[in-house]
């Protein structure tokens, strides 16, 4: 069984525009948590980290999306990246049998250069690479 992204929410509070997606990942949480909260694991998919400071309250600099702090971190489970022009940037991760897992996803953000379809083709490389994972360890899809 491969990845999916389930349609995204979006709506806007105030100047703020928040975007949820349900995405189904083919790996385990701890197999997908080097992908959220790594600099290695995020320039992979997402975009170069650095500095990347791995604790809670530990500054960030997301090359495309800004500076700013670690916010939440419940290692293997939660990390939020809140950005100094106030976005945020929330993965949350759950269990979904012996070797998949389910991340619920939100970003808030002010501007209009962050979308759904910028988010859906961000996971959907995400699903490829740990797809390619997958394979390459010699599991079945």
């Amino acid at each position: 069984m491969t990845g999916s992204i389930e349609q995204g929410t979006s709506r806007t509070r105030g100047s703020s525009h928040i975007l949820q997606f349900l995405v189904r990942l083919p790996r385990s949480m701890g197999d997908v948590w080097p992908a959220l909260a790594t600099p290695a694991g995020l320039a992979g998919w997402l975009t170069a980290a650095d500095p990347f400071e791995p604790r809670l309250g530990g500054h960030v600099a997301l090359r495309d999306l800004g500076r700013g702090r670690i916010t939440a971190w419940d290692v293997d489970r939660v990390v939020e990246y809140t950005l100094e022009d106030g976005g945020r940037i929330r993965f949350h991760l759950e269990r979904e049998g012996e070797d998949r897992s389910v991340l619920r996803f939100t970003t808030e953000f002010q501007d209009d250069e962050e979308s759904e379809p910028r988010w859906r083709a961000r996971f959907e490389r995400l699903i490829e690479i740990l797809e390619s994972a997958r394979d390459s360890a010699g599991h079945p899809r």
